[in-house]
């Protein structure tokens, strides 16, 4: 957790949803170089996320909705883990007020497949 604390041990989704705005719907708490990043993401009116460089799970922490990757939709509600593979189009098609999910990014970036 990046707070005055210094401590990495443990983070509340009270304490983290804190740190979360409009104008800034994500913060990371958790970083280990290529190995791991944690985030908390909760976006707002719609999801403008693009597909990322490295693998992602989300663990739904609040809330409900649809989540598209690639041509699948689901739907999700709290405590639900989604996977994404690199380079994915996903996103949130649908979301409830309160909508919040863990982001875990892992492994190293790797490169956009060529097609």
């Amino acid at each position: 957790m990046d707070d005055d604390s210094g401590s990495d041990i443990q983070v509340s989704l009270a304490q983290a949803a804190a740190h979360l705005s409009a104008a800034k719907p994500f913060k990371t708490f958790f970083e280990q170089g290529d190995a791991i990043t944690v985030e908390l993401y909760a976006p707002v009116g719609t999801d403008k996320q693009q597909p990322h460089e490295r693998d992602e799970l989300y663990v739904i922490a609040s809330g409900h909705g649809t989540f598209s990757r690639g041509g699948e939709i689901v739907t999700f509600g709290p405590g639900d883990l989604l996977y994404v593979p690199a380079h994915v189009p996903h996103r949130f098609e649908t979301f409830s007020d309160e909508f919040k999910t863990w982001v875990i990014f892992y492994g190293p970036k790797r490169t956009r497949p060529v097609t």
